[in-house]
């Protein structure tokens, strides 16, 4: 039997550094919708896969009216994507998901090969229990990583991946440690260094179960949520994606990224 899937896109008016985030324009269009129409176009021709936006303000929920999009309204208490996720599963009138993709509303840039390949993920791993993408830094890349890290020292997440695929473990320092770096430059063009792309499927069981669970130790020190699943013994699958140079960063936190963005869309449109 095939898996169902739902993209779930959270989308939170109340952001703290830049509030109406979702409903702000970029290059004349809501980064709402292009979320959504990324969304739309993984799941063409996969008819076991549903798209819908959950929300808190009824701002946002208008504008999904607006462009079309199934909207489901959650409570402002909610403290992270994965919770709003699971409070608008729960109030969803629609069967439940096999699986369900957090694809934040913030990350209108998203390669639509990234959530291709999330979706194609759970189709060849049936039993996974979470998904996520990894990518094999370029030496060049792993440079530009280390430099941004002399400023903003918590900018970029590294992953380390078992044989089997999984994922053992995830910081905000650049691992692992390379030895005889020289001589690995010249017999690859690729460093051994994974970089993780925010994105994450859970199998709904164990969303509930993250949601769940208090945060963690290593979680709390390093600020990151995927190692609150690590520290209680929950498998995450790295899928390995390309992953381009040059290409425009998936996440919009601040109004400065929005400007960014437009001029680099401006760059390549000219």
């Amino acid at each position: 039997m095939t898996n169902t899937i739902a993209i779930a896109i959270p989308a939170r008016y109340g952001s703290t550094r830049f509030p109406g985030k979702p409903l702000v324009e970029i290059a004349g269009e809501s980064m709402l919708s292009r979320v959504v129409q990324l969304a739309r176009k993984a799941a063409e021709g996969r008819g076991n896969v549903a798209v819908f936006v959950c929300t808190e303000d009824d701002r946002i929920a208008a504008h999904a009216a607006e462009i079309g999009v199934e909207c489901i309204m959650t409570p402002d208490s909610c403290e992270n994507g994965s919770e709003r996720v699971l409070a608008a599963l729960k109030a969803r009138e629609a069967d439940e998901p096999d699986f369900v993709i957090n694809l934040q509303g913030d990350a209108p840039f998203t390669p639509l090969s990234v959530l291709n390949a999330m979706l194609d993920g759970f189709e060849e791993h049936p039993y996974a229990q979470v998904i996520t993408p990894v990518h094999r830094l370029s030496w060049a890349d792993l440079d530009r990583l280390r430099t941004s890290k002399k400023t903003t020292p918590f900018s970029g997440t590294t992953a380390v991946v078992n044989n089997e695929g999984y994922a053992m473990w995830f910081s905000k320092n650049i691992l692992p440690a390379i030895r005889k770096e020289e001589k690995m430059r010249e017999e690859s063009g690729v460093s051994p260094v994974y970089q993780h792309m925010g994105l994450y499927g859970f199998r709904l069981s164990i969303l509930r179960n993250f949601c769940s669970l208090q945060p963690g130790i290593y979680e709390t020190l390093e600020g990151l949520e995927q190692l609150r699943m690590i520290e209680n013994g929950i498998q995450i699958t790295a899928i390995e994606v390309e992953g381009e140079e040059g290409v425009i960063q998936s996440g919009i936190d601040t109004p400065e990224d929005v400007a960014r963005v437009e001029a680099m869309l401006g760059q390549s449109n000219g």
